[in-house]
Formats: C-alpha cells, structure tokens, sequence
C-alpha cells in the first residue's frame, strides 16, 4: 500500500537533490542527556522535535526558501557522519535551498478544513 500511495510522487532510489541542495539540515531528537554523571530524562522529546521542526519548515517557507524533508532508514549513518552521540536520535534531514526552475509539484487532492477541525 505505501508504495502504491507514492507512485504520484515518482519517488525512487534516485536522489540527486542531496547532493545539489545548498543545505542539509540534520534534525536530531536529544532523548536524554548526562549531567554530573546521572542520566537526565527529557519528556516528549520525539513530539517536540516534530513541533520545533513545523516552525522551522514555516519559517523557512515565509523566508522564500523550499524544502524536502529526507528521512532515511536506517538513520544511525547520521550520527557517524556528525560526530553526534547515540542519546541524539536522527529524524529527518531537512533538503533546503532555491528549488531547481524544472522542479514539479504534484497535485495533491486535500481535505477540506471542515473535516480536519472542529470547534465547540
């Protein structure tokens, strides 16, 4: 079924917009940290990556730059890569830059807003 629901999106194996994008943003959830030797537990941290990164794609957009968000499996490469240590959970990268003037958008069918919200 979920390859069937990307055939729109022409995804394949192929993704030359990696190494074209000006920049790559590496989005990681800090699950935990160590202060004074102890662990330190943090709370919702997979959710608020999710919000921080929304803001972060919002910004970007009203900044006149697009995005694609990557996220590939597995994602521990990522860490490797940066250097970053196992309690930072890879998320998604962030592909981000001018898109390219051939770039093609599908046409998506949306919901309309009355069957996503109510209000009381």
């Amino acid at each position: 079924e979920w390859l069937e629901d990307l055939k729109p999106f022409k995804t394949n194996q192929f993704k030359p917009y990696l190494s074209k994008a000006p920049y790559i943003i590496a989005v990681f959830a800090k699950l935990f940290d160590i202060v004074d030797g102890k662990k330190q537990k943090y709370y919702y941290p997979i959710e608020s990556t999710g919000i921080a990164t929304g803001s972060l794609i919002s910004c970007l957009h009203m900044s006149g730059l697009a995005t694609l968000t990557h996220t590939p499996s597995p994602t521990h490469f990522i860490n490797e890569i940066l250097g970053k240590p196992a309690h930072y959970r890879p998320m998604l990268l962030l592909v981000t830059g001018y898109p390219d003037k051939k770039t093609q958008v599908p046409k998506l069918h949306r919901k309309p807003f009355s069957e996503l919200a109510s209000f009381i």
